[in-house]
Formats: structure tokens, sequence, C-alpha cells
């Protein structure tokens, strides 16, 4: 969360109440992810864009250099929770894809084809033919 912050510093008024909040509980990184994607599709709705850029490069850098739960949860935890919660506040989530770098835009795309049907699980279109 702290590359994230620090690539989104707006969000950290928000964190820190969540910090303090009675619903905060330590080591639930989705649910940690979950806020600062609230935070995102707020700044979308009142078109403040300027972090986002930096923001999506830290997701790159979680999907390219993380550990299999780290990458899982840039996309699971985050890319999925944002198409679902833009998509649910009324705000288009193709506003987000101009910020997707090379590695998240698959994954954005892997979510996409999953709920649409076309894969029977996120990543399944990644996979090598054997």
């Amino acid at each position: 969360m702290a590359l994230l912050l620090a690539a989104c510093p707006s969000f950290e008024r928000r964190w820190n109440e969540y910090l303090s909040s009675d619903t905060y509980e330590a080591g639930l990184l989705y649910i940690d992810l979950g806020e600062l994607v609230h935070h995102l599709v707020d700044l979308m709705q009142r078109g403040q864009t300027s972090e986002l850029a930096a923001l999506f490069a830290v997701v790159e850098r979680l999907h390219v250099e993380g550990e299999p739960f780290v990458r899982e949860a840039a996309t699971i935890g985050f890319l999925e929770t944002l198409q679902n919660f833009a998509g649910n506040n009324g705000v288009d989530c193709e506003r987000f894809e101009p910020y997707l770098l090379r590695e998240s835009a698959k994954w954005w795309g892997e979510l996409n084809r999953f709920w649409a049907g076309e894969s029977p699980y996120v990543g399944a279109g990644l996979k090598k033919p054997e």
C-alpha cells in the first residue's frame, strides 16, 4: 500500500480515516485495495485524473515484479474491483483503460473475456499452448 499511497497522495486522508475506523482489520489486502478503488472512482467522477498515470505505473510494477499473490491481488483485488465498482457507480470502465500499461492491460482484457463468458477463468487466454 505504501507504493500506491506514494503514487496517489490524494488517497492519504481517506486511507488514514479507514485505518482508524472500526471496520479496519490489518492484513485484508483485497479490502484495502477496495478502499483505493472507491477513491479512484470518486476521482474519475470529479474529473480529477492527474494521479492516475503514476498509480497505474505502480499497478504495472506489481504485475511485473510482484510475487504471485501480489500479481493476483493487482488483477483480482484491484483491476476487477475497479471494473465492478466503477460500472456499478455509473463510471464507464473504459475511462480507465488509457492509464493501463502493457501487463495490466493484458489482465484487464482477461477479466473482460472471463466476465463475457469467453474464457473459463481469468488468465486462460494467456496460457501457452501445450
